[in-house]
């Protein structure tokens, strides 16, 4: 028997559910849509949605595309297009998303010496993911889907712990090692060939809603190599293209080509005492 507590609490959630602005896709949806897209890109494991053996490959799409029909449907209200122009925007785009993403992989295979190939990059790094997942959802964002972009980046965030925002802007060639810990935020420009360890931040100085339409992030240019947990911050800071930032700097401040930045600590090692 419900109870008039009980009751008070459903109404209000009634209540509460009529002043939202307006309906999401499911995370669950969101992220089931994102890995069945993966997979079919790169169909390596056994059990992704396109078996190449008991699929065409035509089916497979058409089934990828009455999924993100679904995902876009909720915000239909929100987009600047009607729903079917938006689908095929994103679907025309997905060529060179595809390109993109191999060229990642293929540089996480060239530069880290533990990769035994292509193969286990796609199916085993989570670096690989959260390029992946962030190359389709920059695509959306581009192509003026609100939200499910965010939706996205956030389903990969909770897997491989790596947070990248959708409307960064990234070079080719992108390289995340381990990743655990990596924030790269919204107004982030990264060049090309570029390389970042786990626990590194692209943030910004301060945090507030007066700043939202400014530039907040760094730039970093190409062929940086950021070592783990360096913090860079601030909208004007620009790293020089082919500089270092060692492991646990704090960088605000732009950092000419060619530089190497490095954190200097002192460890002191003694030897014990034997009474």
């Amino acid at each position: 028997m419900i109870t008039d507590k009980e009751k008070d609490f459903l109404a209000l959630l009634s209540e509460q559910s009529k002043s939202f602005r307006y309906k999401l896709p499911s995370r669950q949806d969101a992220g089931h849509f994102i890995q069945s897209l993966i997979n079919f890109m790169f169909p390596i494991g056994k059990d992704c949605d396109r078996d190449r053996e008991n699929m065409d490959i035509h089916t497979s799409y058409s089934q990828l595309r009455e999924k993100l029909d679904c995902l876009l449907a909720p915000l239909e209200p929100q987009l600047n297009e009607d729903k079917e122009t938006a689908l095929n925007k994103i679907f025309q785009s997905l060529p060179d998303v595809y390109a993109s993403i191999l060229l990642d992989a293929k540089a996480i295979t060239e530069n880290d010496p533990a990769a035994v190939g292509i193969e286990e990059v796609i199916s085993v790094y989570p670096g690989f993911t959260a390029i992946a997942t962030y190359r389709i959802a920059h695509c959306f964002a581009q192509c003026g889907i609100p939200l499910l972009p965010r939706m996205l980046t956030e389903y990969a965030h909770g897997q491989t712990g790596i947070d990248i925002h959708p409307n960064a802007v990234i070079g080719h060639s992108f390289f995340i090692d381990h990743g655990t810990g990596v924030v790269i935020g919204e107004t982030t420009h990264i060049g090309n060939h570029v390389k970042v360890y786990q626990g590194v931040t692209l943030g910004a100085t301060h945090v507030s809603k007066s700043m939202a339409s400014k530039k907040r992030h760094p730039t970093i240019e190409d062929h940086v190599v950021i070592y783990a947990n360096a913090t860079i911050l601030g909208g004007e800071t620009v790293i020089g293209h082919d500089s270092i930032i060692g492991g646990n700097a704090w960088v605000v401040k732009s950092v000419a080509p060619n530089s190497m930045v490095y954190h200097q600590s002192k460890v002191d090692v003694r030897q014990q005492t034997v009474a």
